[in-house]
């Protein structure tokens, strides 16, 4: 064989794979998942995530926890994330109706409640209910921002329900979401904190404190609600992730985190 077809034949090889590692790229990228997903959800969609592992063992998830508003005003930005597990279903509505996702995308998967938490090692008789955060004696009351934090907005209707708003506002300390509110009670920096009954009940903070269940009716219902985003880059992925969030071990996994279910 000549020199020229020595060439001939090496520049084939290469060209072909290039071809192939621009079809794994393409292969691997439609089977990644990227989620935004609400700070409320962080045990139970971990724990969903590894089991969905076990059903689709090809199909790689990466979650991002974090507050819903500041996520729609990322995704509206475009932000790179094929799924949205918001703690208000009007982010994923709003989205769909901006045309960043498709209108039939939008789907329940949840109902939100909130606690009053505080660690085991307070006085406080959480089972007395919010009017206890009335007391002097509590220095920082810890709560999501409701400027963006769905739990955030509430926390503070459900303190205004009560009565005890104005008394304690100026002792309010915001987390950027539920989690890190959660956190600020958890590391002393609040003395009690008006979190999301999920990470109550998670084994992190379950072993570490106290809660009351703060009722129903002082709060607008938290009707969680996720979407497929219209850029998702592994559309049929994440459709296959929500059907396994949507299905019965999916729904018995979030009852046990404390969540209400949608109607299937």
């Amino acid at each position: 064989m000549t020199l020229r077809w020595l060439r001939v034949v090496a520049t084939c090889v290469l060209l072909l794979a290039g071809v192939g590692l621009r079809r794994a790229g393409a292969e691997d990228q439609a089977r990644r998942v990227n989620v935004a997903a609400a700070s409320d959800l962080k045990f139970a969609l971990d724990e969903l995530v590894e089991a969905f592992g076990r059903t689709a063992p090809g199909i790689a998830v990466t979650v991002t926890y974090g507050s819903s508003g500041t996520f729609f005003s990322q995704i509206s930005n475009g932000a790179p994330f094929d799924m949205f597990l918001s703690a208000d279903v009007d982010y994923p509505k709003r989205l769909a109706e901006a045309g960043l996702a498709a209108k039939d995308s939008v789907f329940p998967y949840a109902v939100g409640r909130i606690v009053l938490w505080v660690p085991a090692t307070s006085r406080l008789p959480v089972e007395r209910g919010l009017q206890v955060l009335a007391s002097p004696d509590l220095r920082k009351i810890a709560i999501a921002n409701p400027r963006h934090a769905p739990y955030g907005r509430a926390a503070e209707a459900a303190l205004r329900t009560f009565g005890v708003y104005d008394a304690v506002k100026d002792r309010l300390v915001l987390g950027e979401n539920i989690a890190q509110t959660a956190q600020f009670v958890q590391s002393g920096n609040a003395d009690a904190g008006i979190i999301a009954l999920s990470l109550a009940l998670a084994p992190a903070l379950a072993r570490e404190g106290r809660y009351f269940e703060v009722p129903l009716e002082s709060y607008p219902r938290l009707e969680q609600g996720g979407v497929i985003l219209a850029r998702a880059s592994a559309p049929e992925a994440a459709r296959r992730l929500r059907d396994f969030i949507l299905s019965a071990d999916g729904r018995a996994t979030l009852k046990r985190y404390g969540f209400f279910l949608p109607s299937p």
